[in-house]
């Protein structure tokens, strides 16, 4: 048989393999015939071309005809290229055609009114006066036949209809093939259907034909064969032709006679100018598409607007007034100047829109969303490089209603002026929480077209007008902000700089002569100011060039020499250049520049230099600060109105007063209590709830908004100033946290001053606060990170706090456990940037004696009680009362490992704690640290020195002599740490699951060979498992799920087996390890991994029934249904690998299987076989075993209680199993 050729043949063989083919003479399976080139002027024959001529060699296929059938009964088109497509008959070209569509138009329209009709789409029977068309089935036909069938069972119509006279149609049926129509007369009925349709025709006037053809598209909606049915009406039944002649009362206008070419009538012509139908709701599910004024307003699909207003246009539905987002993008690229600037004047006017929240309610979709991925952002760029002014204008506040949002700046001037605490961290630029990976790529995108030069050209040569000027230097703050990179871009700009330098903020300018100014250049702007000091926040090198090569310096100067009002500006500008200067000149001072803007400096070099300015100079700031402090704290039982100024004001004077008496502590003791505490003890009056305003708690849900776009994170959501919330000006945030502030400072100083403030720290909304905080899991974010961090610093001061007033108050002392455990809670919050916080935290509070009340007030006793009473028969179990206690005498050496553990953050700390402590001169940006992968500490911290050495040592070869110096003592002062958290602080791990907490533990005995030996490790981890297999916890440990860092606990599972088997020495700790995961409810793989790859460790995990911990039953119910799994459990019995005296507990698991898969009620197929090998067997004991087998028994000496004879049906049973009678079924156990 002739084999066809395979890739792998070599010449040799296709030459044999036609060799052979020849040989057999086999007929060909195609022909090679000559044709002549008609190109060169052969003839038609296959032999009557010339004999120079090139010929051509075709292949033809027998039985295979030139032309390829036609998939339609449809005539063929007209076109070439349409006579070669495939179409199928139940084939929608339209809904092709869309489904496929990658256009703008297809992604812009999925933004559609949430406005759905009740009306139902199965409706199968249309009624019509023209048609009467019944129930029809168009899916298994071809359109002709079925419209051919559907003609054909329309009923006569009514005598009346025929009798009726009128203008005669044309004879030629124009909708009606025929097709489909049997018997030999099908012409005859054919033109019968078509005269009784003309006579129907005759008798209709044209606007009865008109709206009648209105109602039957409206009902058009079942399928291809309705559309088309429609589009076919549309075009031949309601042609000029087919219609009766209009008079001229039924047109819209009536022709005169001295109009030109108005003497034949053409109503066709004159239909556009009939009104428009009203408009109304589609009848169908699909909601309808989105459509905006020009004011960007969302507009509802059945409101009636008048035409004048310009919204209806020549779209796809007319009668609707408005402009959709595609039809938008559309018209931004019209050769119409007006209609571009229109377009991206609208376009802007719904960013502005959709930021603030207003269609969250009426759209379906995202509309930032939605743009962004339709290519907004490229559009607007295209349209800044148009040529005419309008188009660029447009553009300009398009592109910052995109990329700014003014809610943000509002918020961000809120957290300014009330969280602004010396040094703090929380004073510190929120620029870098826009610096994601997406955006990124768009930034980096957008100024790689040239974005910078762009916005230069139009400040320097253009010239615009003072929106647009706003609008750019907008984006540029907004691209500046975004991180230290983007800012040097913008720095690096070829002379864009020095554009905004000459002409937005002058060293000398004239009062304009109206207000506002036709024209902003000339005259300083706040825009420019705020643009400069985002500048100089992205680094200190950064702002060193402004103060230096683009003289800010002098700026500065001229600005906040004269007062505001003498600035020769209209009062609010000048007010707000005058703030923006001194915000400029105060992100100048952190670094330690511009801080002799006003010492005059030496005119004679020969003299000395004046003395530098110390703190030393503002020593008499205090009284006035103090005296007006005071004021505004009378002005709290005044009317509502000064009450909320006083609040508003209050936070500022006592930050002021805290940096005051912090650098000046000698002036504490001048200090009189009677300033503040009125605040201290109103603080239920002035504190109320702030639980409802807490960004950690989140009791309002405060998220994303439906606008909301990952790669543009923002700080404020719609609406953020109605509700409760941290950064509102109800908040009470900014009053709680400027008072701990001046507290810190005054109780760092006189510690006699503590207890007259300790009121704070036990009032009821604080304590009730710092309990929900315990509680919650805060949602981290781009958006949220910002206001988290002043949160986390009101909380850090609350616990620094509570640790200084504690051991001298006893009603703090009361609540000590409480602040630990907010400690706990924070520590793993703590967001990078704020490590120095961390630190602090871990060197006092955390590790304090005095902050863990159970250890010196009876709890390891009372724990130690309890347990005698729960495990009184159980003397071998290790007690956790005496661990605690030894835990509790090391604590200063905990503290002293983890912090060597956490050695690596040095750089971090000392950073943080420079930009917190103000220490100008090392502080290198204003800019808070990028998220990365998390906070500065990750959640499962207090397994970190088990992490650490297995990382180190790898594959746990080692013994505990070669591993690193004091590893032994950490591994100890871990566990003994872990086991003090299980106990007594059990939410401060909440975080780690119970899988991953299993994970991080296994690491002590893959790190060396014999750690787990050592007699401290053993005992910590004989409680630790204890404490991991408790009833309540074990129910919650899911080994289906990966713990952090590993694929899945499989793979960390079988390096537990081959370490097992290695090193365990038949450890009974070791093997109960290993049990843990064999337990029923978990995946068999673990347990075939046993069985089969692992069967020698069997032989060594004799763990006995008294040292697990665990109840039997999770282990032998419910009984296995793995086939694989049961053959294993039956070959480890038969040949010895599993034995009773080696793996009491896996041979009672075992057994207690087999005997209920034995017993089952499966078909006796599946049970014979055991049967008979059961049988066949000479071992007696396995024999009774298994066969007598009643159930566990945790307390038995074989693990399981067996029957002295086997019942009756299980006799039974196993006989239908075997085939013959058994006789030895007794026993004696």
């Amino acid at each position: 048989m002739l084999q066809r050729p395979k890739p792998s043949d070599s010449e040799a063989d296709l030459l044999k393999e036609q060799e052979r083919f020849l040989v057999s003479g086999a007929p060909l399976a195609a022909k090679v015939i000559r044709r002549p080139d008609k190109r060169r002027g052969g003839g038609d024959g296959g032999g009557g071309g010339g004999g120079g001529e090139c010929q051509r060699d075709i292949v033809t296929i027998e039985d295979l005809p030139d032309d390829m059938p036609s998939l339609t009964p449809a005539p063929s088109k007209k076109s070439c290229s349409k006579e070669n497509r495939v179409r199928f008959e139940d084939q929608d070209t339209e809904e092709v055609l869309d489904k496929h569509d990658t256009h703008i138009s297809a992604v812009l329209s999925r933004i559609v009114v949430s406005i759905y009709c009740t009306a139902s789409l199965v409706v199968l029977c249309l009624c019509f006066r023209l048609f009467h068309v019944y129930s029809f089935t168009y899916s298994l036909l071809s359109p002709s036949i079925s419209l051919a069938l559907f003609m054909s069972r329309s009923p006569p119509p009514p005598p009346a209809l025929r009798e009726a006279s009128g203008p005669r149609l044309p004879s030629g049926p124009r909708l009606l093939s025929g097709e489909g129509l049997g018997g030999p007369d099908r012409s005859a009925e054919t033109l019968r259907i078509h005269q009784e349709n003309q006579a129907m025709l005759q008798t209709m006037s044209r606007g009865e034909i008109l709206e009648e053809q209105r109602k039957l598209l409206a009902q058009l909606v079942l399928g291809p064969l309705m559309v088309s049915l429609g589009a076919m009406l549309r075009a031949s039944i309601l042609t000029p032709e087919a219609l009766p002649p209009s008079s001229e009362e039924d047109l819209p206008l009536k022709p005169e006679k001295q109009w030109v070419h108005m003497g034949k009538l053409e109503p066709d012509k004159l239909e556009w100018t009939r009104d428009l139908p009203g408009p109304r709701r589609k009848g169908t599910q699909k909601a309808m598409q989105a459509r905006f004024d020009f004011a960007g307003s969302l507009i509802s699909p059945h409101e009636d607007l008048p035409t004048h207003l310009g919204l209806h246009h020549h779209g796809e539905e007319p009668e609707l007034a408005g402009y959709s987002l595609q039809e938008l993008f559309l018209l931004s690229r019209s050769q119409v100047i007006q209609q571009r600037s229109l377009s991206l004047n609208t376009l802007a006017s719904i960013l502005t829109k959709a930021r603030a929240g207003q269609f969250a309610s009426a759209l379906s979709g995202s509309v930032m969303t939605t743009l962004l991925d339709a290519g907004l952002l490229f559009l607007l760029r295209f349209a800044l490089d148009d040529n005419v002014e309008g188009v660029m204008a447009a553009a300009a506040h398009a592109i910052r209603a995109l990329l700014v949002s003014d809610q943000d700046e509002v918020r961000q001037r809120f957290r300014s002026v009330f969280f602004s605490p010396l040094g703090s961290q929380s004073s510190l630029s929120s620029s870098s929480l826009l610096s994601v990976p997406s955006l990124s790529r768009w930034f980096q995108g957008l100024l790689r077209t040239g974005l910078l030069s762009r916005l230069r050209y139009i400040l320097e040569v253009v010239r615009p007008s003072p929106r647009v000027v706003q609008d750019l230097l907008a984006v540029l703050t907004r691209i500046s902000r975004h991180s230290s990179h983007a800012a040097t871009q913008v720095l690096d700009c070829p002379r864009l700089m020095d554009v905004v330098m000459s002409e937005f903020l002058p060293t000398s300018w004239s009062a304009p002569s109206l207000h506002p100014p036709p024209s902003v250049y000339g005259l300083p702007l706040a825009g420019a100011l705020k643009l400069l000091r985002v500048l100089a926040t992205s680094g200190r090198h950064a702002c060193a060039r402004l103060l230096s090569s683009l003289g800010v310096r002098e700026r500065l100067s001229r600005l906040l020499s004269p007062e505001p009002g003498e600035l020769l500006l209209e009062s609010g500008q000048a007010l707000r250049v005058s703030a923006e200067a001194f915000r400029l000149w105060a992100v100048a001072a952190s670094y330690g520049q511009a801080c002799d803007t006003y010492i005059p400096g030496p005119e004679d070099p020969a003299p000395p230099p004046p003395p530098p300015v110390s703190w030393g100079h503002v020593g008499g700031l205090q009284a006035p600060l103090v005296g007006q402090l005071k004021g505004l704290v009378a002005g709290l039982d005044g009317p509502a109105g000064r009450r909320e100024s006083s609040l508003a004001l209050i936070p500022g004077y006592l930050h002021c007063l805290g940096a005051h008496y912090h650098q000046l502590p000698k002036q504490v003791p001048s200090l009189r209590p009677y300033a503040v505490r009125p605040l201290l003890h109103d603080s239920s009056s002035l504190l109320p709830f702030p639980r409802s305003c807490s960004a950690v708690c989140d009791l309002q849900g405060h998220g994303p908004g439906p606008e909301a776009v990952p790669s543009l994170p923002g700080l404020a959501s719609a609406g953020w100033k109605d509700g409760p919330g941290l950064a509102v000006p109800s908040s009470p945030f900014p009053l709680l946290t400027a008072l701990c502030v001046l507290l810190d400072s005054i109780t760092g100083i006189h510690k006699g001053l503590s207890s007259k403030f300790s009121g704070l720290l036990v009032s009821e909304p604080v304590i009730g606060y710092l309990g929900s905080c315990c509680r919650a899991t805060p949602n981290l974010s781009n958006a949220s990170a910002w206001v988290l961090r002043h949160e986390h610093h009101l909380l850090y001061l609350l616990v620094r706090l509570a640790h200084r007033v504690a051991p001298k108050d006893p009603a703090v002392a009361r609540h000590a456990s409480l602040y630990h455990q907010v400690a706990m809670a924070l520590l793993p919050w703590l967001l990078p940037g704020s490590e120095h916080l961390a630190h602090d935290l871990l060197c006092s509070v955390v590790f304090s004696k005095d902050f863990l009340p159970e250890s010196h007030s009876g709890g390891p006793e009372a724990l130690e009680l309890a347990e005698l009473k729960l495990h009184a028969g159980a003397p071998h179990l290790q007690a956790v009362g005496p661990l605690l206690r030894e835990a509790c005498v090391q604590l200063p050496s905990l503290r002293g490992c983890y912090l060597g553990h956490l050695a690596h953050l040095e750089p971090s700390v000392l950073g943080s704690k420079d930009a917190y402590l103000g220490r100008t001169p090392w502080v290198r940006s204003r800019l808070l640290p990028e998220l990365g992968p998390g906070p500065a500490l990750p959640a499962d911290w207090p397994y970190l020195p088990l992490v650490t050495l297995y990382e180190r040592t790898g594959g746990g070869e080692l013994q505990v002599e070669e591993l690193p110096r004091g590893a032994l003592q950490a591994v100890t002062h871990c566990l003994q740490w872990l086991l003090l958290l299980e106990v007594w602080r059990e939410g401060a791990l909440k975080a780690v699951t119970p899988v991953a907490k299993l994970a991080r533990l296994s690491c002590v005995f893959l790190s060396a060979s014999d750690l787990f030996l050592e007699r401290p490790v053993q005992r910590l981890l004989w409680a630790l498992l204890r404490l991991l297999t408790r009833p309540d916890r074990l129910d919650s440990l899911d080994l289906d799920v990966a713990p952090p860092g590993l694929a899945s606990f499989q793979d960390l599972f079988s390096a537990l087996l081959v370490q097992y088997e290695a090193v365990s020495f038949g450890d009974p700790l070791f093997g109960c390890w290993l049990l843990l995961p064999l337990q029923r409810r978990y995946s068999a793989a673990m347990k075939l991994a046993v069985f089969g790859e692992h069967v020698g460790a069997l032989r060594s995990l004799g763990v006995t029934l008294e040292q697990l911990s665990l109840p039997l039953e999770r282990y032998t119910s419910p009984p296995e249904a793995s086939l694989p799994l049961l053959q294993l459990y039956f070959r480890s019995l038969v040949t010895g690998g599993l034995l009773q005296a080696r793996c009491p507990l896996l041979y009672t698991v075992a057994l207690a299987h087999l005997n209920a898969f034995l017993f089952s009620e499966g078909p006796a197929q599946q049970v014979s076989p055991v049967a008979q090998r059961v049988r066949v067997k000479g071992l007696i004991v396995l024999k009774d075993h298994l066969l007598l087998f009643r159930g566990p028994q945790q307390d038995s000496a074989l693990g399981f209680h067996t029957y002295q004879q086997l019942p009756p049906d299980r006799a039974q049973r196993l006989e239908r199993a075997l085939g013959t009678p058994d006789s030895s079924h007794g026993g004696t156990h």
